[in-house]
């Protein structure tokens, strides 16, 4: 292996593809460590539902990013580029590999090519934006960002109002699109990065999805949306799975409807994720049974 040359093996895909099963073999056939980029496993009160790795995953090897937050806790993508960042020129004095894992692109794409330079939000238009949804919810905003930058509008997560007033917010803020703010040249990084896309067909996902959802119920994680209810207007909570059981508790939805729902949800956002994940043309896409070709590619690409 190049001894010169640091390398971040990026493992990415859908929701429920198997990331963190490959990223674990990735990390021991190169004795290295992981780093999480799935934004909702930062937070440490709600593992079940973000299918964070279980005691045994992270016994078997050293992950960060993982359960080191509280949903309490202010955080974004800014901060977590610089945070990696950090970590990785600490970790590359003693590995060459290291490698990351998840689903979030937007978390992805700031570490392997930086976060655009956006202004700070102008609290008096957030405020205004902050109202707006609360009187008249996720419809208003939609209407108001598809207005402004449609482009955005086809790939933002249309569920999360943080991203959607953010977006809105620096539209009026500079009277440009979020889009083409976001054109910025990307940062050249000083290491390598080797992109690897997790390919299911459409039924094994959703049949996964189901069964992984089944799962995380008989783990326990109505117990655990029922203790984070009382603070589910908080953003880190704004996520399939507890969404769907708040309103369940809220006697909205009965149960066979919310697991419906939650299952539904799950596999709209997964096809969110592929949309944003095929734009780039860095990634070497291969089937999730591929393991050891997988591992074959990866010491062929770190070969001197």
């Amino acid at each position: 292996m190049n001894q010169h040359k640091k390398t971040l093996i990026v493992v990415l895909g859908p929701t429920a593809s198997g990331k963190t099963a490959l990223s674990i073999e990735i990390a021991k056939f190169f004795n290295t460590e992981i780093i999480s980029a799935d934004s909702r496993q930062f937070y440490k009160e709600i593992p079940i539902g973000t299918a964070a790795p279980d005691s045994i995953q992270l016994n078997e090897i050293r992950h960060h990013f993982v359960g080191h937050l509280s949903i309490n806790d202010l955080y974004n993508v800014s901060r977590f580029e610089s945070d990696v960042i950090s970590l990785l020129n600490s970790k590359f004095k003693s590995h060459d590999v290291m490698v990351m894992t998840g689903g979030s692109g937007l978390y992805i794409d700031a570490v392997c090519s930086g976060i655009d330079e956006l202004p700070d939000p102008d609290e008096k238009i957030r405020n205004g934006l902050q109202e707006l949804f609360e009187q008249q919810g996720l419809s208003a905003l939609h209407t108001k960002l598809e207005l402004l930058d449609p482009e955005y509008f086809n790939q933002v997560d249309k569920n999360n109002p943080k991203r959607l007033i953010r977006a809105i917010e620096i539209c009026e803020q500079t009277g440009k699109t979020y889009t083409e703010l976001r054109k910025n040249e990307s940062r050249k990084r000083d290491f390598n990065i080797i992109k690897i896309g997790l390919e299911v067909p459409r039924h094994e996902l959703v049949e996964r999805i189901h069964q992984r959802t089944d799962q995380m119920f008989a783990q326990g994680l109505l117990q655990e949306a029922e203790k984070v209810y009382p603070l589910k207007h908080l953003n880190a909570l704004n996520t399939v799975g507890y969404k769907e059981l708040f309103s369940y508790f809220d006697g909205i939805w009965d149960m066979e409807s919310a697991i419906e729902k939650i299952k539904t949800n799950t596999r709209r956002f997964a096809k969110r994720q592929m949309t944003w994940f095929r734009k780039d043309a860095e990634i070497n896409w291969f089937p999730i049974d591929k393991i050891s070709e997988i591992i074959e590619f990866l010491e062929k690409r770190l070969e001197i």
